[in-house]
């Protein structure tokens, strides 16, 4: 296991400093020390005694910022789902646990706060609590691109005097937040269905749907379950009798989410046809969500996502919690995707590939999807040419640009 990386006590101290314990205004009064200790070299320069009088400044609000340190307990809890794009809301109660000193101008701060949220509550503030008062402050952190984030701890702080330095050591677990894609709702998805048998039958399913239909008696053999037992009939005929019922044939629809982007370098809002592609394969798992189909979810990351939903298997929160979670693939993905999708080819019956590009990889899944006698929906997001001619592999082909999919520019797909 490798070893963590040493920090010199120096450089963690500075960066303590910098990033929590100054406030921006706090900084600009660091900067201005250090660029006025350039008059050090004489007391008559005029810049000498601005340096003495901002290090003054610096020192009695360090002092006074130390003697109010405020001691509090803090209570609430954070939501641990959010929609990119959306803010993220709650309240935490601050309770002045120290008997005699007041807290003044108390804040809510969060230190290394992940890239993906921006804080818009951070110049909230109670000016005063009383000892043993209690109260509420805001926090709101808006939501800018998907995935699963654990979260640093909340440090309520008081910034007395001036508003220069940050003074507390109240820390407050926030856990692991998930920011859901964002997606546009389909009105009307066109997806060529049809049934095929189901191993298991209504086993794998919800108890709606199709019933199984009572087709007749048959003799009992030995080792099948008592409930199948017929005991009417076993009076009747004198000999023990079990019920037979028709097999289960569902509709069950696979969704493959291409995730390979070959480029090492990730920007920091992600890369837009892929977060274009599972923004769209969100909205397809939406609208069949609302049908009786068995849906399986196939997401190829740098760890391959198999995922089944629908008749009440599982909620559509569910399916948005796996796309949160999928990240970009540099290396060819489907050579384990095409392995699993062919293993469930013999009971699906429609396939509908989110891809990103159209290149032998990609086509030789289509290939095998429609060798298997399945239907094909084909989807390429694009916003550019594809590697290789597009070829006709049998089944129905659409292409989107990422901007197109990210304006909700459709109803009809």
């Amino acid at each position: 296991m490798a070893r963590p990386r040493y920090v010199p006590y120096t450089l963690r101290y500075w960066r303590y400093l910098w990033r929590y314990k100054l406030t921006p205004a706090g900084r600009f009064l660091l900067w201005s020390l250090g660029f006025t200790s350039t008059g050090l070299a004489s007391v008559v320069i005029p810049v000498y005694q601005v340096f003495c009088v901002l290090l003054s400044v610096y020192l009695v609000v360090w002092f006074f910022n130390l003697l109010f340190r405020p001691s509090l307990t803090v209570t609430g809890d954070m939501p641990q789902r959010v929609t990119a794009g959306d803010d993220l809301r709650t309240e935490f109660e601050l309770l002045n646990s120290s008997r005699r000193r007041p807290a003044f101008d108390l804040m809510l701060w969060i230190i290394g706060l992940p890239k993906a949220f921006r804080m818009l509550s951070a110049d909230q503030v109670i000016p005063q609590l009383a000892p043993g008062e209690r109260g509420r402050l805001p926090l709101i952190l808006h939501a800018e691109h998907r995935g699963v984030f654990p979260m640093p701890e909340l440090r309520p702080h008081s910034t007395y005097p001036f508003n220069l330095m940050r003074s507390g050591s109240t820390r407050h677990p926030l856990g692991t937040v998930t920011v859901l894609p964002a997606f546009h709702p389909i009105d009307s998805l066109d997806v060529p269905v049809g049934q095929k048998y189901q191993p298991g039958g209504v086993a794998l399913t919800s108890h709606i749907g199709e019933s199984p239909e009572y087709i007749g008696n048959r003799e009992y053999v030995p080792g099948e379950p008592i409930r199948r037992m017929d005991f009417r009939g076993w009076a009747r005929l004198g000999k023990p009798v079990v019920r037979e019922f028709q097999e289960e044939y569902y509709c069950r629809i696979a969704l493959i989410l291409d995730t390979w982007i070959p480029s090492r370098r990730k920007p920091r809002d992600g890369f837009p046809q892929l977060e274009a592609a599972i923004s769209l394969s969100a909205s397809i798992a939406d609208a069949l969500s609302a049908t009786e189909h068995l849906i399986d979810i196939f997401a190829a990351g740098p760890e391959l996502y198999v995922f089944r939903a629908g008749r009440q298997l599982s909620h559509f929160d569910n399916v948005l919690e796996i796309l949160a979670a999928v990240d970009s693939c540099q290396k060819d993905p489907f050579a384990k995707v095409t392995p699993a999708v062919a293993d469930e080819l013999s009971s699906i019956t429609t396939a509908i590939c989110v891809f990103l590009d159209w290149d032998e990889s990609r086509a030789n899944l289509a290939r095998t999807i429609v060798e298997a006698g399945c239907q094909l929906k084909l989807i390429i997001v694009r916003d550019s040419e594809t590697r290789r001619p597009i070829e006709d592999v049998g089944g129905d082909v659409t292409v989107l640009t990422p901007e197109r999919i990210q304006q909700g520019g459709f109803d009809r797909l």
